[in-house]
């Protein structure tokens, strides 16, 4: 975590006087009774999947972008802040009878409400997919229906049985964990992770990256502002519910996904109108991707990459630069990462794998280096002598001189 994002969340935190938590609650417990618009921002979702939705839940569900348009088939989606569960029955269709959707909220109104359907909409697509858990998305092992019950039987008016009950909640982390570790294809979230309090927002980041499988990734809808909100924004509580106040300043958003761990983080979509502007601070919707998957040990199997272009040079998560059209030298791990189907850079690197293969199992270990040119020998092996001159491919297309 770097100084800056730490001093924008300490100044936030000393500013605020008033239980964000208690502020967020009620005003979305009233969002579930009755419709705010003033809780959302206008949003195209692709296809017809809103057809088969109850109005009551199109109308009651609040956010800002649209992140299930990144969702594949057969996939285990998590989404964060699930509301009335738009965003679950849209993807309870894109994912199918062989994936699942997990939704996770702590508003027991707006889990009521999105309970409410699970049957009818199960029925409509032939199959059942979806559960809605109760739960802070900042603290992901905690299932919070069982601590509800243990404190209805439980009477705390000590400080011993605050023990007990921190103890109760230990034991339900280990136990009953609500989203267990690397179980998780893609974890998404439409306009809530502002809503998570200051100093809370560092663990939020580290829970998103706990639960997702390796090469799994994050897709997040949010608002952010271009500035640091004003003393008067952050202490006004209807701008903290109102999904304002706990807005990213947007270059401090990506650097919370880097600082967690994450690779491959782009920017998706940012609004060019801003939603708001307060006190001269600009607030728009922004969608945000980013990749779990680059932790682990470095193995030399004689691959290399070469970046097409546009850039003279680029640079990944890790440091390794990459220049146009060299044979960049790297490691197993980085060359997988770089080129599996499913990698935000595949459409950029020309992979070049060894003439022989080294097995992973007899690979050596490689000393990853920023900037390390690969030369064409090291590929095809010292003793490559090969001479064809009877090759079926022409290099010239007809009509054209070479």
């Amino acid at each position: 975590m770097t100084e800056t994002v730490i001093s924008q969340q300490e100044s936030n935190s000393t500013s605020i006087a008033y239980n964000i938590e208690s502020e967020v609650l009620e005003r979305y417990q009233e969002g579930a009774r009755q419709q705010q618009p003033s809780l959302c921002c206008p949003t195209e979702y692709e296809g017809n999947y809103l057809e088969i939705l109850p109005e009551e839940i199109i109308a009651k569900d609040y956010g800002c972008g649209d992140p299930t348009r990144y969702v594949n088939p057969g996939e285990t989606v998590v989404d964060l802040g699930s509301g009335a569960g738009k965003n679950c029955y849209i993807l309870a269709q894109k994912v199918g009878a062989h994936g699942k959707i997990i939704g996770v909220d702590f508003n027991d109104e707006m889990l009521s409400l999105a309970r409410k359907y699970q049957q009818e909409i199960a029925g409509k697509l032939g199959y059942h997919n979806t559960e809605f858990v109760k739960g802070k998305i900042q603290d992901l092992k905690l299932p919070l229906e069982p601590v509800q019950n243990w404190l209805q039987n439980n009477n705390i008016s000590s400080i011993e049985g605050i023990s007990k009950y921190e103890a109760e909640c230990d034991r339900l982390r280990k136990e009953e964990v609500l989203i267990a570790d690397n179980s998780v294809d893609i974890v998404i979230s439409n306009c809530v992770l502002n809503l998570v309090r200051p100093e809370d927002k560092q663990q939020l980041f580290a829970e998103i990256f706990r639960v997702l499988k390796r090469g799994g990734r994050v897709v997040i809808s949010d608002i952010v502002c271009d500035e640091d909100p004003t003393t008067e924004i952050l202490n006004n509580p209807e701008l903290w519910s109102g999904c304002i106040a706990g807005a990213f300043r947007e270059d401090l958003f990506l650097k919370m996904f880097e600082d967690a761990g994450f690779y491959g983080i782009e920017i998706l979509k940012r609004e060019e109108n801003p939603w708001q502007v307060i006190d001269g601070v600009e607030f728009r919707s922004m969608t945000v991707r980013a990749y779990k998957g680059k932790e682990g040990e470095c193995w030399e199997r004689k691959q290399a990459v070469v970046y097409k272009g546009p850039w003279k040079q680029v640079q990944d998560d890790d440091g390794h630069t990459y220049c146009r059209g060299e044979r960049m030298a790297v490691c197993d791990k980085t060359y997988q990462i770089l080129t599996n189907p499913n990698s935000p850079y595949k459409n950029e690197i020309i992979p070049i794998e060894p003439y022989e293969n080294i097995p992973l199992e007899e690979a050596e270990p490689y000393a990853c280096k920023n900037k390390a040119i690969r030369h064409a020998r090291e590929s095809k092996g010292s003793e490559y002598n090969l001479t064809d001159t009877n090759s079926n491919t022409d290099c010239c297309s007809p009509g054209e001189c070479c």
